[in-house]
């Protein structure tokens, strides 16, 4: 497929205050229940991450049993971003952590038993073999060609605080079906402006976003938890609207994965 399915209009006619309030209910609503979020069960993690990055660690899902078993894979992509502890406290659990971020300074870096940290930058498409031949190396890779490359055939959990490239990546995930590799998400979304590459006026973003999401839904992942960040400036679209934070973080579980 080369597009997402766009989800009918929420309204008879296209309207911003309509695609809005479906998009916002939708990500604040939980889908599923999971009782066991939190990561400070697990040895040798301090709760001292500077947000919630909530994981589902029920029995009926894998992931509990995968860390047990010290089988775990965790991704996570960020963009300068100082705060690790997450990946840390997965680390020091027995996870197998790749974290990627374009500004490392050495091109691959391994920190104890079960931590790398890579400086590759995941984007939505792959480079242009014309414009990246010019350079020795390219550092900006879609994920599917970074797990070939890896050797991995599954993610547990895919991390992902990347600045407003998230639609875009998210839409790749889903089209290329790396989504169905992957089996929790948990993703920062921005919403104070449309993203990168993603065109339209602001009633069609919305329709997008929300597409996207229900695309999630119908590959059977289920949202089970929504952070709401109020430290951020309340913006929706560049528009002080809706109630909204500029910024959420979204915990999705594959129900596939048992």
């Amino acid at each position: 497929r080369w597009h997402i399915e766009l989800q009918p209009w929420a309204s008879p006619t296209p309207s911003l205050n309509y695609e809005a309030l479906r998009f916002l209910k939708y990500i604040s609503t939980s889908q599923i229940s999971c009782e066991h979020m939190n990561l400070s069960s697990l040895r040798g993690y301090s709760e001292t991450a500077k947000k919630p990055w909530s994981i589902c660690l029920d029995e009926r899902f894998s992931l509990i049993h995968r860390i047990r078993s010290k089988q775990c894979r965790l991704y996570s992509l960020g963009l300068g971003s100082d705060d690790n502890q997450f990946e840390i406290g997965m680390a020091n659990s027995g996870c197998e952590v790749h974290r990627f971020d374009p500004s490392i300074k050495s091109a691959h870096i391994h920190e104890g038993r079960h931590l790398w940290y890579h400086r590759l930058s995941i984007d939505w498409r792959d480079p242009n073999p014309a414009i990246a031949a010019h350079k020795l190396h390219s550092n900006t890779k879609k994920l599917g060609t970074i797990l070939n490359e890896f050797g991995h055939q599954k993610i547990d959990v895919l991390k992902a605080d990347v600045e407003s490239a998230e639609w875009k990546i998210l839409e790749n995930l889903i089209l290329e079906d790396v989504v169905e590799q992957i089996g929790q998400l948990v993703f920062e979304v921005h919403i104070h402006w449309p993203g990168f590459e993603v065109s339209g006026n602001d009633s069609t973003v919305v329709r997008y976003w929300y597409s996207l999401l229900r695309e999630l839904e119908l590959k059977d992942f289920r949202l089970f938890h929504t952070y709401k960040d109020l430290s951020k400036p309340q913006m929706f679209l560049k528009k002080e609207a809706f109630n909204a934070s500029s910024c959420y973080t979204l915990s999705w579980v594959n129900t596939r994965w048992k």
